[in-house]
């Protein structure tokens, strides 16, 4: 699951979530709640058509959070329905369940997944502890510009896209807050700082004006199963095309940034190392510092991306078994997506390097001669 509809199901559910807690045993008619398993009373396995095998379970729940705490339940998951992504639980895992009411007022628990949220603690934890290890005081000024652009995110980006507010707009605005915040966090007040600005602010705006103009080219609608997802919660003001276009600009982000710090920081140690030369030599040993860069990020960008989206790559595959060939699993939107967010993403990189080096060395240069 993505970070953007990880947030969105997140900020939609809350309110509800609430409402119910709060709400008497007898009222509510659906809740998703946390229990344990205390019991496995029954358990079935049995093989579908296509080989694979599935295990169906009947479970004794006691409830640990909301009005079900301390409270029994049975959730009877072995019947005719097959669910693909069942999970096979043991006696003491924590669960989610979700209870619902039918009209008949019988009473259901469906166990939907396992509670995960201790070991991502864990791991959090363990990342927080291995930059302050590593990084010192920069690693803690980097942990609390991530801080800051988690809450731009979520305090600012989000909140004003599901108010209906063009998406695009919103995060421009709330990138270019996000670049200033974590640069000048991480870098403090300096010329290195400034010119790492305007640097990624710069690409920042190719990377939207090159995503635009392939998003109107390709017409891509940016309609997906989050988005429907959102459109069946009332969500229908959102702009879904500038959806798609903020997703890009964010993602691309966060590459930008790495690309020009780095190569503004080499700029400075070329500097250092021999103060005497000339800027045009410092900008050919920066730039070729920064083409032997610009491979790897690139290949950095698009292995981010296949990550996220690797059932889509299966595609490709297995486009002979569903008679289909090259040019129409590229040519669907679900594939043509990723292809403009990659190539969109990469370009930007691409034309960065020379921006922030030219800018280091003659930005920099000037600002001297000002002095």
């Amino acid at each position: 699951m993505r970070l953007s509809r990880l947030l969105c199901i997140i900020v939609l559910l809350l309110p509800l979530i609430a409402k119910a807690q709060d709400a008497p045993p007898s009222l509510i008619v659906s809740e998703t709640f946390e229990a344990r398993v205390i019991e496995i009373i029954r358990e079935r396995a049995f093989t579908r058509e296509d080989g694979s095998k599935v295990t169906q379970q009947d479970l004794r729940l006691r409830g640990l959070t909301g009005v079900w705490k301390g409270r029994e339940a049975l959730s009877q998951g072995i019947s005719e329905l097959d669910i693909i992504d069942a999970g096979v639980y043991k006696k003491g895992d924590r669960v989610i369940v979700y209870y619902d009411k039918v009209p008949d007022g019988k009473e259901i628990f469906t166990v939907t997944d396992y509670v995960r949220r201790p070991y991502l603690y864990l791991l959090a934890g363990f990342f927080i502890l291995s930059i302050i290890a590593v990084g010192r005081r920069k690693g803690l000024r980097a942990l609390l510009s991530l801080a800051m652009t988690f809450t731009v995110i979520l305090g600012f980006i989000i909140p004003r896209i599901l108010n209906g507010t063009n998406p695009v707009l919103v995060s421009v605005l709330g990138a270019l807050a996000v670049v200033v915040l974590s640069i000048y966090i991480t870098e403090g007040w300096n010329s290195r700082a400034h010119l790492a600005t305007v640097s990624i602010a710069g690409a920042l705006l190719l990377a939207l004006g090159i995503s635009v103009l392939f998003t109107y080219l390709t017409r891509l609608t940016g309609l997906t199963e989050e988005s429907l997802y959102l459109m069946s919660l009332g969500k229908g003001a959102i702009n879904f095309q500038g959806l798609l276009l903020a997703g890009m600009l964010i993602g691309t982000l966060g590459v930008l940034d790495d690309a020009v710090v780095s190569q503004i920081e080499t700029v400075a140690q070329i500097r250092e190392a021999n103060p005497e030369l000339s800027s045009r030599p410092v900008f050919k040993m920066a730039f070729k510092v920064g083409n032997s860069h610009l491979g790897a990020i690139v290949n950095t960008l698009f292995l981010t991306y296949a990550g996220a989206s690797l059932p889509l790559l299966l595609l490709f595959k297995l486009n002979e078994e569903v008679a289909m060939t090259y040019g129409q699993v590229i040519n669907s939107e679900i594939i043509a997506v990723e292809i403009v967010r990659t190539l969109a993403g990469s370009t930007a990189i691409a034309l960065a390097f020379p921006i922030a080096t030219f800018l280091a060395v003659y930005g920099e240069r000037f600002a001297r001669k000002r002095v």
